[in-house]
C-alpha cells in the first residue's frame, strides 16, 4: 500500500507514503488515490485532503518517469492512469484539497491545480517539468495552468521549468494558503474542514459540479484546433529529443536535445 486512507469526523485524509520513490504519480500510486477518494465519497465524507510524507523535502516527483512509454505511443493519453487520476479528483463532487510540505514537481503540480484549493508550507516550491525531459504536456494540463494563473506565468514555468516559493505561488493565485510546516494541519482544520462540516454538502456538491461545466465552457476550441495540437505533441514524443530526455535522465546525465523549432512547422 502506497497510500494511507483515514476519516476524521467526515473528513478523509489520504496520505502518500511512497517517500522512497519521492510519491511518484505511479500506475499503483494512482490507481490506489482513485480508490481512497472513491470510498471517501461512499462514506460520505464532506472533503478530501491529500498530503504526503516527504523524504529529502519532496512532496510528489510527479509522474513515474520508469513507466513513460518509448515506443512512440503519447505519454499523457487520455487513458493513462495519471490523467484518470487527474480526472477523478475534478470530478469527485466533494472538495479536494491539496496540502503541500515539499517541493512540487511535474504531473504532481497538475495534481495539485486539479484540486479545488491548495495549502503549502511556506518552504514548498512548484515546478512543471515536462520540457526537461522532453515532454510535450497535453491540452488540458496546459489549460489547468493557463485558467489558474493567467497565460504569462504559465508560459514562465512551462518554458523554463524553474521551481516557483510557495509566495510567488500564493501571489498568483495557485495556492490558497501558506504557512509554516508545523502549522498546515492546523490551517486546513480550521480554514477548510470545519467549514466543510458545517455547510450544506449537497450545495458545496452543486457548486463543484458548476465550477467543471463553467471551467470547460470557456475553453471551447474547434477540431482543427485539437487536430493541430495533437500533431505537434506527437512530433515530440515520437522523436529522438523525447527519448533523449528519457534516457539522460536514467543515466543521470544533462541531456543533449538536437532538435529545432523549425521540426514543428506545418509541412
Amino acid at each position: 500500500m502506497v497510500v494511507d486512507k483515514r476519516i476524521e469526523d467526515r473528513i478523509a485524509w489520504l496520505t502518500m507514503k511512497d517517500s522512497e520513490h519521492f510519491n511518484c504519480l505511479s500506475e499503483v500510486m494512482c490507481q490506489e488515490l482513485i480508490n481512497a477518494i472513491d470510498e471517501a465519497y461512499q462514506q460520505e465524507c464532506v472533503g478530501i485532503i491529500i498530503t504526503a510524507e516527504c523524504k529529502r523535502g519532496v512532496w510528489s516527483a510527479g509522474h513515474n518517469i520508469h513507466e513513460l512509454p518509448t515506443d512512440g505511443s503519447d505519454p499523457l493519453a487520455y487513458e493513462v492512469p495519471m490523467e484518470q487520476l487527474l480526472r477523478k479528483v475534478q470530478d469527485i463532487p466533494i472538495p479536494v484539497i491539496a496540502c503541500t510540505n515539499g517541493t512540487v514537481w511535474g504531473g504532481a503540480c497538475d495534481l495539485c491545480l486539479s484540486c479545488d484549493m491548495i495549502v503549502a508550507a511556506d518552504t514548498a516550491t512548484f515546478a512543471i517539468t515536462p520540457a526537461k525531459i522532453g515532454i510535450p504536456y497535453n491540452a488540458s494540463g496546459i489549460m489547468h495552468f493557463i485558467n489558474q494563473l493567467g497565460i504569462n506565468k504559465a508560459r514562465e514555468m512551462f518554458f523554463t521549468a524553474n521551481p516557483i516559493t510557495a509566495q510567488d505561488a500564493l501571489n498568483v493565485g495557485l495556492v490558497n494558503h501558506i504557512a509554516p510546516e508545523d502549522q498546515l494541519n492546523a490551517l486546513v482544520e480550521e480554514k477548510f474542514c470545519q467549514p466543510l462540516r458545517r455547510n450544506s454538502v449537497l450545495s458545496v456538491s452543486a457548486i463543484k459540479r458548476q465550477f467543471r461545466i463553467l471551467s470547460k465552457a470557456t475553453s471551447t476550441m474547434t477540431s482543427e484546433s485539437f487536430e493541430r495540437i495533437n500533431a505537434y505533441r506527437a512530433k515530440v514524443f515520437r522523436g529522438e529529443d523525447y527519448k533523449e530526455g528519457i534516457n539522460a535522465f536514467f543515466e543521470k546525465r544533462a541531456p543533449e536535445y538536437k532538435g529545432k523549432a523549425a521540426d514543428l512547422d506545418d509541412k
